[in-house]
């Protein structure tokens, strides 16, 4: 999909955020996931007990247990392997998948939640402040926190946004141009009075005819 920033537009992101979430004629100007970092923490603790679950079935299929007390010990591991690859690896990417970041030329919105669904939404025209912040880390992945202050309301922090000096540029933009709008609301209209007469447009035969009428 792409993304405009000033006049040249550039690549930023494939996914196409659902149409029947906009309003009509609402622009998809970015829609962003969260970054995947934000998936390393349960995929390693995963890792870790799938490791630790193939230690003990080892273990256990070494020992010399009788055959009921193993087939137990073995479906017990198996068990909290299976508990362990929903909580530290399923739900964790159906987290990632189901939240969005989305700019458009209206607004901002942010959806999560699998089972519960939550969301915000933040007119660009009440925007005031956007900042980003990201330390040494953030910063070789390419990530970071996204702060926006909308008028009245405290500002609000996204975390994990991919490229988020990217994002925070496109924002920005996007607040000038509709304070742009705001502020000279009646530019066209000026134009247009200026090029025609207030009576309409005026025919080369209007004006002979006119002067013939004032030299009679």
């Amino acid at each position: 999909m792409a993304v405009y920033c000033g006049t040249r537009p550039f690549m930023l992101s494939r996914m196409a955020y659902p149409r029947e979430n906009l309003a009509s004629g609402e622009r998809v100007v970015l829609h962003r996931h969260p970054h995947w970092k934000c998936l390393l923490g349960p995929f390693l603790l995963f890792g870790l007990l799938t490791a630790a679950a193939g230690v003990l079935l080892g273990v256990i299929t070494s020992s010399g247990l009788r055959s009921t007390p193993q087939t137990v010990l073995l479906i017990a591991v198996a068990a909290v392997w299976a508990i362990g690859f929903c909580w530290y690896f399923v739900r964790p990417l159906l987290s990632w998948k189901t939240t969005h970041f989305v700019l458009t030329d209206r607004r901002v919105m942010f959806r999560n939640g699998i089972i519960t669904r939550s969301g915000i939404d933040i007119p660009i025209r009440r925007i005031n402040t956007v900042e980003f912040r990201h330390g040494l880390v953030d910063r070789m992945l390419r990530t970071g926190t996204l702060v926006i202050e909308s008028a009245s309301d405290e500002p609000l922090s996204f975390d994990d946004i991919p490229q988020v000096e990217r994002v925070h540029a496109l924002l920005y933009h996007e607040v000038l141009d509709v304070h742009d709008d705001d502020d000279h609301p009646w530019d066209g209209h000026r134009r247009d009075s200026h090029d025609q007469p207030a009576d309409g447009p005026v025919h080369p035969g209007d004006r002979a005819e006119n002067r013939g009428v004032r030299d009679r």
